[in-house]
């Protein structure tokens, strides 16, 4: 059975931020939120500071714990394997990774229903995501290239985890009335993979007798999870292994009844939008990337040295994450167009460019004069996309909640264009 390549690189530590930005409304009072404390409470769960699942406190001081969520209230491997599939894993050859073990826990609990143990934190997980592997390929085709191709890939590489998972799902037969097809369907593992993917906080790494050498760090953690996002103040979360509790602390003073938010580290839009299917407004972090196509195209075609200076940008890492930010283009870019713009006479101070040298005003100029022509035509080719959205929102209304967001990362790849116009407009007067 083929192992869940590559879920490890992209398990977060997830650091936990706090913003006076107000986010949705309070939903304390519905039934599955009220449901979920019962649950949690009956695990030991003290939450005297939770004022209601937009996880607001009363006026807090610095250091003072937020929450600290009991090892019994988390979901992991430990849960799936003390669980009825126990046995069916543990017997299974080769053995399943960590990431299939919680997936498989996940579809068989949400297929339990109102039998299921968990049920109540199974009812507030979204019935739904936005992951690019979850949206329809018509919308995966206008999104930005490098994004579309990481798309891509994780599609096939979920169609590749449920294919070699299949078997595994076979042998659990015994345990269903209903064909287990049915049950282990491709919608129903790609939401289980979506809710870990998208939901699980990182603990230390473990290993499993049961299960492959993937490294084992995930877990699910009801009612923290509801945290929402934001790139900006930090406090601390980790597993305490003295208390056996996942706790998170405030690094700083909050007022009374300010939101308290997850960040998932500093992601740019592309990274949000590709792992947790959602875009950051005004994400200090967010940038515009430069493929190496796009780094040549306004570069004289006649140059002699270019394979040479190409080759020396790949040896040296400058090839790629090369980008346009909300302070103008990176210093990568700028580095980049500055060795690819040195005359013949001046090819050989080359080195000095990689240092942060100037070598000559010209050279200055004209790698400014090029970076700015990069950055028009992804300006005219960002209003293009959006033009291309904004007509299939109009054709195809079911497609609309997929469209918008799309729409929302194009729109804040645009501002960043902009600014960085403003940029390189400001940095060529020092040559006018």
């Amino acid at each position: 059975m083929q192992k869940g390549k590559g879920r490890t690189s992209r398990i977060r530590r997830r650091k936990l931020c706090r913003s006076s930005e107000p986010r949705g409304v309070n939903e304390s009072h519905k039934s599955e939120f009220i449901e979920l404390r019962k649950w949690l409470k009956a695990r030991k769960f003290q939450d005297s500071n939770l004022a209601h699942p937009q996880l607001c406190f009363p006026f807090g001081q610095e250091g003072e714990m937020i929450i600290s969520l009991p090892e019994s209230c988390l979901l992991t491997t430990d849960t799936v394997i003390q669980s009825y599939l126990g046995a069916y894993i543990t017997k299974w050859k080769p053995p399943p990774s960590p990431l299939l073990a919680l997936c498989t826990f996940l579809v068989s609990e949400k297929h339990a229903g109102d039998r299921s143990l968990w049920k109540p934190y199974l009812e507030i997980l979204p019935k739904a995501y936005t992951c690019p592997v979850c949206l329809e390929p018509e919308v995966v085709n206008l999104l930005p290239k490098s994004l579309k191709a990481k798309a891509e890939e994780q599609r096939a590489h979920v169609q590749e985890f449920f294919a070699s998972s299949r078997d595994f799902f076979s042998s659990l037969q015994p345990l269903f009335v209903e064909a287990v097809d049915s049950i282990f369907s491709y919608s129903a593992l790609l939401w289980a993979w979506c809710t870990v993917n998208t939901r699980a906080v990182y603990l230390r790494p473990r290993q499993q007798e049961c299960l492959s050498a993937e490294p084992d760090t995930c877990a699910l953690a009801p009612y923290l999870d509801l945290l929402n996002h934001s790139p900006h103040v930090q406090v601390k979360a980790a597993f305490n292994e003295e208390t056996h509790s996942y706790e998170i602390r405030t690094t700083s003073r909050w007022r009374k009844h300010e939101e308290v938010f997850i960040c998932y580290g500093p992601h740019d839009n592309q990274r949000l939008f590709l792992e947790y299917g959602f875009v950051s407004v005004r994400n200090p972090h967010a940038c515009v990337y430069v493929s190496r196509e796009i780094l040549v195209k306004y570069l004289p075609s006649r140059d002699k040295q270019m394979d040479k200076k190409i080759s020396i940008l790949k040896d040296h890492g400058y090839i790629e994450n090369l980008t346009f930010g909300w302070d103008g283009p990176s210093w990568r870019l700028l580095t980049a167009l500055k060795l690819l713009c040195l005359e013949a006479e001046k090819f050989t101070c080359w080195k000095k460019v990689l240092l942060g040298e100037v070598i000559s005003d010209t050279n200055e100029k004209t790698s400014l004069d090029i970076a700015q022509k990069i950055c028009y035509y992804f300006i005219e080719e960002t209003n293009v996309m959006l033009q291309k959205v904004s007509h299939m929102k109009d054709e195809k209304e079911a497609l609309i909640n997929q469209l918008t967001l799309v729409e929302s990362l194009w729109m804040e790849e645009l501002k960043i264009l902009r600014a960085s116009a403003e940029t390189l407009h400001s940095l060529q007067t020092a040559f006018t």
